[in-house]
């Protein structure tokens, strides 16, 4: 008796995969250009085009990736090392938020999931960055986790925006 079983793939997971592959590639690649208002529209857009076309699952796969990526290529100066975790949380916090208002108004969705990631990662950055640095620094790096969070994540769903619009 021949136990085989068969992995049918069809054309929707091949076109699945391939943006899936595509988005991950983008959010692999942008940290190298070590830009925050390049970076952060570009990796946020993908987090919102990966939720919006394959799910919250793909979106925080994607949403890992950046940081692991900056951290351990050593693209991230090291004072923001404590951050990665807060970071990676705001990006899942971004994405769940996205997808739970799916039944809701897109540039509603992109807001408040855009203003909770701020909010999260500006409180956290405050608390962890005051613990961890000088103050000198500490001033730095609270303001790279402050408005430019929010700038980058709304930047981030106009991209996706413009994406989305041209997918279909």
């Amino acid at each position: 008796m021949n136990n085989t079983k068969v992995l049918v793939i069809n054309r929707v997971k091949i076109i699945n995969l391939s943006i899936f592959l595509t988005l991950i590639g983008i959010a692999s690649i942008v940290p190298l250009f070590h830009q925050q208002m390049m970076t952060g529209p570009i990796v946020n857009a993908t987090l919102f085009a990966s939720t919006f076309l394959l799910g919250a699952q793909a979106g925080i796969i994607v949403g890992l990736i950046p940081s692991v990526i900056a951290l351990s290529a050593g693209l991230l100066p090291p004072v923001l090392a404590p951050m990665v975790p807060f970071i990676m949380i705001s990006n899942t916090i971004l994405i769940l938020v996205f997808d739970a208002l799916k039944n809701k108004n897109y540039w509603l969705r992109v807001a408040v999931s855009s203003f909770l990631k701020f909010v999260f990662l500006y409180s956290t950055s405050s608390i962890v960055i005051n613990l961890l640095l000088k103050k000198e620094v500490a001033l730095q790096v609270a303001m790279m986790m402050s408005w430019p969070q929010l700038i980058t994540a709304l930047s981030g769903g106009v991209l996706a925006y413009l994406f989305l619009k041209n997918h279909k």
